[in-house]
């Protein structure tokens, strides 16, 4: 799937307070799902820098098809955001994850009708602290067009450094737009974790598993060992 590695979201507030998600490996069957959120012309432009062009399911399912081979050396692995009612909110995952060099690119996409409800920030903190503390990555990368704020801030808050900017690389809405790139480390992360932990409210919450773990749950329970 090519996603541009780059993070489509928006602004995390306000926030539904007492609202619990889950992240769960995508299935083919969610596909069904997720076809129609890349067939949006504006959305795509922004988020997906390598394709212009709305998909049917079978072409998703052929663009998708390498996420689900269970191949130890496909360098992916991705999961779907779910209410607590088993409703598909979103898509995460690590791209290009590289065992030699310890990094991996992160990429998401919120659902119209699932955003500035704080699922953004809270699922890309979890996925990053997957890879830091679970995988043993080193860094995570992740790009965004340059008039993309929001997303912009988010990565921002993450404790993620701008490291370049790639001029003119991203053609969409007629024109070109710069390319940032912005990268993490897991020295700096461990650090930065705490701290956004405790910005976060702790109502809201995104969590690995139907019956979620405090220690792989954003916000964390940083009292209990999370």
């Amino acid at each position: 799937m090519h996603l541009s590695h780059s993070l489509k979201v928006v602004d995390p507030l306000p926030e539904k307070p007492n609202s619990v998600f889950k992240l769960r490996p995508l299935e083919k069957a969610d596909l069904e799902v997720i076809t129609p959120w890349f067939q949006d012309i504006e959305d795509l432009a922004r988020f997906d820098r390598t394709s212009r062009t709305p998909w049917n399911l079978s072409q998703t399912e052929e663009v998708w098809s390498d996420a689900f081979n269970t191949s130890s050396g496909n360098g992916k692995c991705w999961f779907v955001v779910e209410s607590d009612k088993g409703k598909i909110l979103g898509l995460i995952g690590l791209d290009a994850i590289s065992p030699i060099n310890r990094d991996a690119v992160v990429a998401m996409f919120v659902d119209k009708s699932a955003r500035r409800l704080g699922i953004a920030i809270r699922a890309v903190a979890l996925v990053v602290d997957f890879a830091f503390r679970q995988l043993g990555v080193n860094r995570v990368t992740s790009y965004y067009r340059n008039d993309n704020h929001i997303s912009r801030d988010l990565v921002a808050r993450l404790g993620c450094q701008v490291e370049g900017t790639m001029r003119q690389a991203w053609f969409a809405d007629g024109k070109f737009h710069d390319m940032i790139v912005v990268g993490l480390l897991q020295k700096d992360w461990m650090e930065r974790r705490a701290v956004l932990a405790k910005e976060l409210c702790p109502e809201t919450i995104v969590s690995f598993g139907s019956e979620g773990s405090t220690n792989w749950s954003w916000p964390p329970q940083l009292d209990k060992g999370g």
